[in-house]
């Protein structure tokens, strides 16, 4: 897939058969997604965490056309917030990234079974005009959930949250 990852706009896309969707595509796709380690087990502290906000920042930037914005969390659960083009699989790609950050934790960094996250995730997409303040959302994670002053819409990871 190619695009040319300024902001909104992406040029030369393909669907998933390899074939040209338009050119001139702009999109404005901005996702909200979390999701909580298994059984909520306070792992995402100290190096575990910082690791884990860096691989998903990392793969993040290295997904074509995926603008990353902001990580963060608490010690049992994730925040990210980035922009994808019309093209990305969702679905395909939040398993990617939990599949690989917690292999990478549990065989690069633990040497040991650590990490291993819940099914599901929550997604939750808003228009670029709230953009900053939910930046400020995420990089705020640990003072909301200590203060009590938490947006349920952006911590729901499953149907039942």
């Amino acid at each position: 897939m190619e695009g040319n990852g300024s902001g909104g706009r992406f040029n030369g896309l393909y669907n998933r058969n390899g074939c040209l969707i338009s050119r001139n595509v702009y999109s404005g796709i901005n996702l909200h997604i979390t999701w909580h380690t298994k059984l909520s087990q306070p792992i995402l502290i100290g190096t575990i965490e910082n690791r884990v906000h860096h691989f998903l920042e990392h793969q993040s930037n290295g997904t074509t056309s995926v603008r990353f914005h902001a990580v963060n969390g608490t010690e049992n659960h994730v925040h990210l917030l980035v922009s994808v083009p019309p093209s990305l699989l969702v679905s395909d790609w939040i398993g990617k990234l939990k599949g690989g950050s917690s292999f990478y934790i549990n065989h690069e960094v633990a040497n040991r079974k650590l990490l291993d996250w819940q099914a599901g995730y929550g997604v939750v997409s808003f228009g670029t005009k709230d953009l900053g303040w939910v930046v400020r959302y995420v990089h705020n994670q640990k003072e909301h959930h200590a203060t009590g002053s938490t947006n349920p819409r952006l911590e729901r990871s499953n149907e039942e949250d």
